[in-house]
């Protein structure tokens, strides 16, 4: 009779994202959930918590199935820049505004390649700003201020 082999990795993400997809289903049920037509604050959390819940399920499934590569080394460069990206957002956005702080965060986290040089770096970050503000202020007209107070002279 044959062992049953699992990949790993995909069994130890499956696992993560149905503990976290549970967690958030029961904190978005203490909040008010509305209907579909009048989403409440609950409504859209329940959602996302479950198709988190539903993907690491399908991912659970497929360690079953799929024998993969074993589990590689960190990737501590990714880790170094990325992570501390939103962070650096969230710390500069009330005082320097959206768009500084998108410009920085973006500019931070592109060094998470190690082929990316300080202009390919500052051109990515030019770019996700402006497409961003596009979307977010003109597209989506979210009421944020693109330029903080630090700017005010």
């Amino acid at each position: 009779m044959k062992s049953l082999r699992f990949d790993t990795a995909n069994l130890l993400c499956g696992l993560l994202f149905i503990a976290l997809g549970l967690f958030f289903i029961i904190q978005s049920l203490s909040l008010e959930l509305g209907t579909a037509f009048r989403m409440g604050p609950g409504y859209f959390p329940l959602v996302l918590a479950a198709v988190l819940t539903l993907l690491g399920v399908v991912i659970l499934i497929q360690s079953v199935r799929v024998t993969g590569d074993a589990i590689g080394a960190l990737a501590w460069r990714g880790m170094l820049f990325i992570l501390p990206a939103p962070i650096v957002f969230g710390l500069l956005v009330r005082g320097a505004g959206f768009v500084p702080a998108l410009f920085v965060a973006a500019f931070i986290a592109s060094f998470a390649s190690e082929r990316l040089r300080v202009p390919a770096a500052l051109a990515l970050a030019t770019g996700i700003t402006f497409f961003s503000v596009l979307v977010f202020s003109y597209g989506l007209g979210l009421p944020f201020e693109r330029f903080g107070p630090w700017f005010r002279f």
